[in-house]
């Protein structure tokens, strides 16, 4: 396709759709500020570009969570979803259409595309055995159920995996096998099951895998797949499930991953229907439209095969290209809720300019899918050194002297026209990169160009002139130039950094950014006033930021801390006096009742009845244990430690817990021990 700026491409774009079940961290963002950048490049360039987005609203977690929390599913996923807009928005992320899988589209779009694969017979059933939670009546996914790794006997592993050895097995393997949501003993029963025929696509999928519309990289790892063979995929679960039940299927309803790709047609459709747009000029076969996906590479499994395949399966037109990007590390090491690395986007927006974080990106992206690390040392000194330190420093350089010398209004003539031609043939090559997602290429052509016009000014040095009488106009010449260049750079910049842009576009007193702008060049043109366009990234903001995102884990860090091991690593406290040690009063509780902490990644409100009086404590120890877990369960807490005032709440004393890197266990007294007894 021409990247020419007179013809006018239809371009679709999505972004992987967040689920409703938790905030968007900094691991989130890199997805949706890549997207948003290559689409506000598209509606530069004058394409007419469509970007969509939506909650993945559906499955058993949400199901769970909601219940919880004492509240409907469908109350659930609607604050979560203006959770996500808020943050999206803070973060300049402007979809075109943001919606949910919970919704009349989805569901319509859902059965049409089942019933034509089942019609064409690529649907089969069967039955299958699952672990059954007897008290809380559902079937278990694997992740719902713990018990003792059957390779290395590590306790509290989950269906599918050991943590500790990394074997894999079924939950049947496991030793001794729990509900976590209820505790009980799951039972083994048979169900029927619907399966979408994957492998009835595999020569189709072969192809399409190989004809370009995945990067190369990809490409390989999906012929891991072909090698092994493809399965049939499951994509029924049965109620008690919050989704859409299956059509002339009673009780059984979509496995959420088959409607929630299927929800990018369904917010389309839903913009289409608002804005008059023909929704089957961009999805039939012939259609002459432009799809893209921006996905992370975990996903790239139901995006590449399952995606493409029910399309086609469907008879609708399959994706232009899925662009897969990698995870994002933070200081050379995964995120980590203890370091406070694991950062929210609401916390990071607390304390730092979003449009940093957008740079930032954008300077080290490329169109790979290697992992991107935020070096925070080196995000400070890029953002310093490159937004604030080459771009705004060329407008607050030359904006107070035309200000001065023109009364605001730029020199009629160019006194470096070749200078100035050469930015603007410039946004050739940066547009090429856009385009290709080279990000980080185009912000170091862009760079270069302001190290250009800096060098430029330096050399003609307009405040030494200044002093000099009767060159007034050759400085204005000059400082008219450096706007000039400075109007070029930030053309080009407006993708990533729109609110900078739209700042600079008001000092500039200009209507538009829009790429092709950059051929027109300032003569006479009056300006603003200029104003500080960004200022510089403060290290004890960073630092803050960090600090903030620790306070979830406080609790849970004190009783890891307490109970690691071994010793050479966490040498025995100070001795204390057996008078001292009698001060702690050790008492039996019942667990009540136990909920999610919202806003806390680690915290878990627990209700302790201590046999006729009733405690709140908040426990770090929501990694090892689910809520409905431990109700009715009884444990050992520290009845007179002071109440503690915690951003979620008062904490009215502490249980006890042992711990190591393996995880978390509470401690539980003997089956004949009694709320309120005291432990001696």
């Amino acid at each position: 396709m021409s990247n020419s700026e007179s013809a006018q491409r239809k371009i679709l774009v999505t972004s992987a759709l967040p689920y409703a079940n938790g905030s968007i961290h900094l691991g989130h963002l890199l997805e949706y500020i890549q997207t948003d950048i290559w689409v506000r490049f598209q509606k530069s360039r004058g394409n007419q570009c469509h970007y969509v987005c939506a909650d993945d609203a559906h499955g058993t977690a949400i199901m769970l969570r909601a219940e919880m929390e004492g509240i409907t599913s469908e109350q659930l996923i609607e604050r979560v979803s203006q959770e996500h807009q808020a943050d999206f928005a803070r973060f300049g992320v402007a979809f075109d259409n943001y919606h949910s899988t919970h919704s009349s589209e989805n569901r319509v779009h859902s059965e049409r595309i089942y019933t034509a694969l089942r019609d064409a017979g690529h649907i089969a059933t069967r039955d299958i055995e699952q672990m059954y939670d007897p008290i809380k009546g559902l079937f278990l996914a694997d992740r719902f159920i713990k018990g003792t790794c059957p390779k290395c006997k590590t306790a509290d592993q989950y269906g599918d995996n050991c943590e500790a050895c990394g074997a894999t097995y079924t939950p049947a393997d496991l030793i001794d096998p729990v509900s976590a949501i209820s505790g009980a003993t799951p039972e083994v029963r048979s169900s029927t099951h619907y399966f979408f025929k994957l492998p009835d696509f595999e020569e189709f999928l072969a192809r399409w895998t190989r004809e370009g519309h995945v990067q190369h990289q990809i490409a390989n790892k999906l012929q891991e797949w072909f090698e092994a063979g493809l399965n049939e995929w499951d994509i029924s679960r049965d109620a008690p499930y919050f989704g859409f039940e299956i059509p002339d299927a009673p009780g059984k309803y979509f496995y959420v991953w088959l409607d929630a790709p299927i929800g990018y047609l369904a917010s389309f459709q839903n913009l289409c229907d608002r804005e008059g747009i023909d929704f089957d000029s961009y999805w039939r076969k012939d259609s002459d439209a432009e799809v893209y996906h921006f996905i992370g590479k975990d996903i790239v499994y139901f995006h590449a095969l399952f995606w493409p395949a029910m399309l086609e399966g469907a008879g609708m037109r399959t994706p232009t290209a899925i662009n897969c990007h990698g995870f994002v590390t933070v200081n050379g090491a995964k995120m980590s809720k203890s370091r406070g690395t694991f950062i929210k986007a609401e916390t990071y927006a607390e304390y730092l300019n979003p449009e940093y974080l957008r740079y930032y990106f954008a300077a080290k992206l490329t169109a790979g899918v290697d992992d991107l690390d935020l070096n925070l040392d080196d995000f400070a000194f890029r953002v310093n050194a490159d937004l604030v330190g080459k771009v705004v420093n060329i407008a607050s350089r030359c904006a107070g002297f035309v200000k001065k010398l023109g009364e605001g209004k730029l020199s009629t003539h160019c006194a470096e026209p070749e200078l100035v031609a050469r930015f603007i043939a410039a946004g050739d090559a940066i547009a090429e990169d856009f385009e290709n997602r080279e990000f980080g290429r185009a912000m170091r052509k862009i760079m270069e160009l302001a190290d250009e016009a800096n060098t430029y000014i330096a050399d003609k040095e307009p405040w030494v002139l200044a002093k000099q009488a009767g060159r007034e106009q050759e400085v204005l010449d000059i400082c008219s130039v450096g706007i000039n260049l400075f109007r070029q750079l930030m053309v080009y910049l407006a993708p990533v950094v729109p609110q900078m842009a739209s700042d600079a576009q008001a000092f500039l007193q200009l209507q538009s950014l829009d790429w092709h702008t950059r051929h027109d060049v300032l003569l006479g043109h009056e300006i603003a006033k200029f104003k500080p366009l960004m200022t510089r990234v403060e290290r004890d903001r960073i630092d803050a930021m960090i600090e903030a995102s620790k306070e979830d884990l406080a609790e849970e860090k004190k009783m890891k801390d307490a109970a690691k091991g071994p010793l050479a690593d966490n040498p025995i406290a100070p001795e204390i006096g057996f008078d001292e040690f009698a001060k702690v009063d050790l008492r039996i509780a019942r667990i009540a009742k136990a909920e999610y902490v919202e806003g806390a990644d680690k915290l878990l409100k627990l209700t302790l009845d201590l046999g006729g009086e009733t405690r709140t404590v908040f426990s770090g120890i929501r990694s090892a244990y689910a809520p409905e877990a431990l109700e009715g369960h009884l444990t050992v807490m520290v009845a007179n430690l002071a109440p503690r005032k915690m951003r979620f709440g008062m904490s009215e004393g502490m249980v006890l817990a042992a711990g190591s890197d393996e995880g978390i266990y509470l401690l539980e007294p003997h089956s004949g021990a009694e709320p309120g007894q005291r432990v001696t």
